[in-house]
């Protein structure tokens, strides 16, 4: 019976560790776009692999927040964006 918590303990330092690459990936995408007046939401979504989602949400609060950037890209396990559709550009 032991053995149970300790095989729970990879699985919630494997969600850290996506945590922290979410973060790293967000903060990445911030640096090349800049920061939207109004930002409300870095939103990072892993959708398979190597592969995200990232919106970026502006408005005064979450009833008034919309989707000010939208990018689909891929990025490397250390947070690093290796590709982006649309390509990230320095908006702000």
């Amino acid at each position: 019976m032991a053995m149970k918590p300790q095989e729970k303990q990879p699985a919630v330092a494997e969600k850290k560790d996506f945590r922290d690459q979410d973060a790293a990936i967000g903060n990445c995408v911030m640096r090349v776009l800049g920061h939207p007046p109004g930002l409300h939401q870095v939103q990072v979504r892993r959708l398979w692999e190597d592969h995200y989602r990232v919106n970026i949400f502006v408005g005064a609060d979450a009833a008034s927040a919309r989707v000010a950037h939208s990018f689909f890209l891929a990025a490397d396990s250390g947070g690093n964006i290796t590709a982006s559709n649309p390509k990230i550009t320095k908006a702000y």
